[in-house]
């Protein structure tokens, strides 16, 4: 095994701790929103880490180059890490935007919340097959997020599209948007992710 072979599967590592971390922040912050419990300080805290393990990423991505000067895809890959590692840290962010929701809102009991449980199925669907194309280097799975993101895209358009004349209850209309905006931007991520494993494999 070549030395820098050994510093890659250190960054890698640092990466899957990020996912763990990111993921559990989005599991929180949804059980959160369909609940109103206040877990905001739990996500927040889950959202400093990632940012500490982004700049810690950053960092040894700065090393790595620096001491092993590499080339071609080994300087793919590690390029890579830099945007799969933003990605989950701003997972974190999303997240605590979604438990900031409920300080905004309060109690909004009787909402239908089925298009937020659509989206955010779909959404963490989306993490999980990103994190995985990426570490086994997966052109098809990295594919299908990039056609899953069309999907959320298209569901939080229609929304909005859909509320704008809508007549109903706006408090439940504005929340539900918010919370599908914040899905969408994570739904981004994952497609950014998605796309730099097409960058480590074709270039």
């Amino acid at each position: 095994m070549r030395l820098i072979d050994v510093a890659v599967q250190s960054l890698t590592g640092k990466l899957r701790e990020m996912y763990a971390l990111s993921d559990r922040a989005y599991t929180l912050a949804i059980e959160a929103f369909r609940t109103q419990k206040d877990l905001t300080s739990e996500v927040y805290r889950l959202a400093e880490l990632l940012k500490l393990h982004h700049l810690d990423v950053s960092s040894l991505m700065t090393e790595i180059i620096a001491r092993f000067q590499p080339v071609a895809s080994d300087l793919r890959y590690i390029r890579a890490c830099g945007e799969v590692s933003y990605g989950f840290y701003r997972y974190g962010r999303y997240a605590f935007d979604i438990t900031a929701t409920i300080g905004v809102f309060g109690s909004v009991p009787g909402c239908d919340w089925s298009l937020i449980d659509e989206a955010g199925r779909k959404v963490r669907e989306m993490m999980s097959l990103g994190m995985e194309a990426f570490e086994k280097r997966d052109v098809a799975l990295a594919k299908r997020v990039i056609e899953m993101d069309d999907e959320v895209d298209e569901m939080y358009r229609s929304y909005l599209s859909r509320i704008i004349s809508s007549q109903g209850d706006r408090r439940c209309d504005i929340a539900r948007l918010l919370i599908l905006r914040y899905l969408e931007r994570i739904g981004d991520h994952s497609t950014a992710i998605a796309e730099s494993v097409l960058y480590i494999v074709q270039g």
